[in-house]
């Protein structure tokens, strides 16, 4: 029995998964991709402002937030710096593959993001509106994750697992605000 013929009772075409694989300039995006891509890299490029806004925010925070009693709640804002770094990554990996641009400039950053930046003096001023943008994340990837449906798994598991991450954080804050 050829190989060919174990494939066509699986039901993959193997001989048409192969020629379409030649055109080597869509990178990882395939002849089955379903999703409106340049959608999808416009719904990522938003989000991934809105989680540099949310760095820069939480940074902010961190550096300015004072007093010897604030030393936890400053380095919960400094790891969720980092976690929200980590997820700008993986937004603007996602959009190069995808065959996007990603869009760090700093000019129209505000406008793009979900979330709103903050610079608040109090610190339990900004335990809040760190809790505001993180659910404002949370639903933002919500109906981004509706949006995409069945169309794109790989760019829905990963806002999957951000948004998860976002309702840790939201959990976090509302802790420290308790």
């Amino acid at each position: 029995m050829s190989h060919e013929s174990k494939n066509s009772h699986s039901g993959i075409d193997t001989a048409a998964i192969r020629a379409a694989a030649k055109n080597l300039a869509d990178g990882s995006v395939t002849v089955g991709y379903q999703a409106n891509r340049h959608e999808i890299i416009a719904m990522l490029n938003d989000a991934l402002a809105t989680e540099l806004v949310c760095v820069l925010r939480y940074k902010r925070h961190y550096y300015t937030a004072t007093g010897l009693q604030n030393g936890p709640i400053k380095a919960e804002f400094l790891q969720h710096a980092i976690e929200e770094q980590g997820h700008a990554d993986q937004l603007a990996e996602r959009i190069v593959q995808l065959n996007g641009n990603p869009d760090f400039n700093p000019a129209s950053l505000i406008d793009r993001s979900h979330a709103e930046y903050d610079d608040s003096e109090n610190i339990q001023a900004m335990i809040k509106s760190n809790l505001i943008a993180e659910r404002v994340a949370i639903e933002s990837y919500r109906q981004m994750i509706a949006k995409i449906g069945d169309t794109d798994p790989t760019t829905r598991h990963m806002l999957v697992g951000i948004m998860a991450m976002e309702e840790e954080h939201a959990d976090d804050m509302r802790d420290l605000l308790a």
